[in-house]
């Protein structure tokens, strides 16, 4: 293989170029060379619409798979619950890094709040996923679209939109705003999305495979890859999009692999959810019997009507 750089592709935002530099650092100290080229996605362009509205299966992938047809880039650097459970046929995902912890966390300015059922506040979020689940458990909060960066949540937050937000803490960690962090959120009730807490390496089929099998060896995480790849199998058998409010986490234990995953309605009053447990090569297949147990049991009507509304 000769020594040209791995050309590394990337959005701008801080959180994304964190996961590049990280990306960079782990290759270099297997003796590669790295470039950094950023790239600017429909899902950054376009701040005042919701993702749903949108309307593309991927807002934050869509623009990084073009510059790895051109091939002026080699790998897409990606989080990896922002990856389309359906990839195009010439693309794969090469990697899936080690998981950060991967629940939900409430982020506020104001270091004495709490999460009360019969209070009423208004908490921030540009996940359909975390406001269903906020509908469900605390039906008396106030729900604000808040999209952007992590930067600019906080900002927003400061500015008096939101008391809190609900973000990930892997990127709330990553980003050093962990001394912001007010509540964990139990993943029994708030189950995370699909590869939450992962970073995802995605390339051309057709890399070059020495390349190919070098970034593999360096980058990819067994047990994380292996949870993955039951959520992102359930994810793909339900057909869910990135819009869609379904949950999913894969636990390792030994040879073991359990998977808890699940729909729920847009209002959060409907929830449709399967467990499944089995040998841990049985991943794919322990995720698509869990969509399918989902969406027989009441979940296919539900997820039509969730793609309706999320149309109007």
């Amino acid at each position: 293989m000769t020594q040209q750089p791995i050309r590394i592709g990337t959005r701008g935002s801080r959180l994304a170029l964190w996961q590049a530099n990280k990306v960079a650092e782990m290759l270099q100290e297997a003796g590669l060379f790295t470039e950094i080229v950023v790239i600017e996605t429909i899902g950054d362009k376009i701040l005042g619409t919701t993702i749903a509205k949108i309307g593309s299966k991927g807002v934050f992938t869509e623009e990084l798979e073009v510059q790895l047809r051109n091939k002026t880039i080699d790998i897409a650097v990606h989080s990896a619950k922002d990856m389309q459970s359906d990839l195009p046929e010439d693309l794969h995902i090469l990697a899936f890094m080690e998981r950060e912890q991967v629940h939900d966390v409430l982020v506020s300015y104001n270091k004495g709040f709490r999460l009360q059922p019969n209070q009423q506040f208004v908490l921030g979020t540009s996940s359909t996923r975390r406001v269903a689940m906020i509908r469900r458990f605390y039906p008396k909060v106030k729900v604000v679209d808040v999209r952007g960066n992590l930067q600019t949540r906080m900002k927003k937050m400061e500015e008096g939109l939101c008391d809190a937000l609900v973000l990930a803490y892997a990127g709330v960690f990553r980003m050093n705003y962990g001394q912001h962090i007010v509540a964990n959120l139990p993943t029994d009730q708030f189950t995370p999305a699909v590869g939450q807490g992962s970073v995802a390496i995605e390339a051309l089929k057709d890399l070059e495979q020495e390349k190919a099998a070098i970034i593999h060896a360096t980058l990819n995480h067994p047990q994380t890859a292996c949870r993955l790849q039951a959520e992102r199998a359930f994810l793909k058998e339900l057909q869910g999009g990135c819009s869609i409010p379904t949950f999913a986490l894969a636990h390792l234990d030994g040879v073991q692999i359990a998977i808890h995953a699940g729909l729920i309605s847009l209002n959060g009053k409907q929830l449709f959810e399967a467990k499944a447990t089995g040998k841990k090569q049985e991943a794919e297949e322990l995720g698509k019997k869990v969509a399918i147990e989902v969406l027989a049991n009441g979940g296919e009507e539900a997820l039509q009507e969730i793609k309706k509304q999320l149309r109007q």
